[in-house]
């Protein structure tokens, strides 16, 4: 089989299809398009097919190649975290523009947050508070591979804090409602990273009103949310009394992160 019979035989997209064909021979993307009629060594051959047959029963790219990117850093991930999307980088980007000294990434699942944070701003104290320990465990070796000093600790949101103040802190929690549609799309990923009650706000709330305890004079609180619910986390902000509350959109123009200040 060469190259091209394997991409036309997949039946999956047809970018997915080149990355993990690139992934099951050890070829460049590059070379994947430039060469369609070099052969397959039998053993990738394999292992393509079985990769494009995990594609088609549903499952993310991401989870079959085992890593992703996010921020300019390779990150490992497994099913036990979420996919670090490209949106969320919007939430790195607001807060290194404040130019922080101290950060805390609740729920930081595979580290990407705070990962980047650290990246971004070396000199800065971060901390990463996840509940799930094997969640925590993929974070970690994230920051051991990357060679970043993230103090990560194991709980849920504010409670291994012990009392700290931090300029900013940042939160990509659960925020899918109960039952809402898009979770078919979502089958294998953790549902308890996703899932936050009937409207998708529990998370939200809870952090809203424990973060003030937590924020420095003036400090920041960033949370990214879903489509349709800013109105609703100004709202939360606003009653946990935060100043100078406001949303951002991303880059397809939906509201995407709300911020307020101490």
């Amino acid at each position: 089989m060469t190259v091209a019979e394997a991409l036309a035989s997949s039946r999956i997209d047809g970018r997915e299809a080149r990355l993990l064909l690139a992934a099951a021979t050890g070829f460049s993307e590059a070379s994947v398009v430039a060469f369609p009629e070099k052969p397959l060594p039998p053993d990738a051959e394999r292992t393509f097919i079985d990769y494009s047959e995990r594609r088609k029963r549903g499952e993310p790219v991401a989870y079959i190649l085992g890593h992703q990117e996010f921020y300019g850093l390779r990150l490992a991930v497994n099913p036990a975290v979420l996919i670090p999307r490209p949106e969320t980088e919007m939430l790195v980007d607001l807060a290194v523009r404040l130019r922080f000294e101290s950060a805390v990434d609740l729920g930081t699942g595979s580290g990407a947050i705070a990962l980047a944070l650290k990246h971004a701003a070396r000199r800065a104290e971060v901390v990463a508070v996840e509940a799930d320990s094997a969640a925590l465990a993929v974070a970690k070796s994230n920051a051991a591979r990357l060679g970043l000093e993230v103090d990560f600790r194991h709980g849920r949101w504010f409670e291994p804090l012990r009392g700290e103040r931090y300029d900013v802190i940042v939160s990509n929690p659960p925020y899918v409602a109960n039952g809402d549609p898009h979770l078919a799309d979502l089958a294998y990923e953790p549902k308890p990273a996703l899932l936050a009650g009937e409207e998708g706000l529990d998370a939200i709330r809870d952090i809203a009103r424990g973060a003030r305890v937590h924020l420095a004079t003036r400090g920041w609180l960033l949370v990214e949310h879903g489509m349709g619910q800013d109105a609703a986390v100004r709202a939360l902000f606003a009653q946990a009394g935060l100043e100078e509350v406001q949303t951002w959109p991303d880059l397809a123009g939906i509201p995407r992160v709300t911020g307020g200040r101490a």
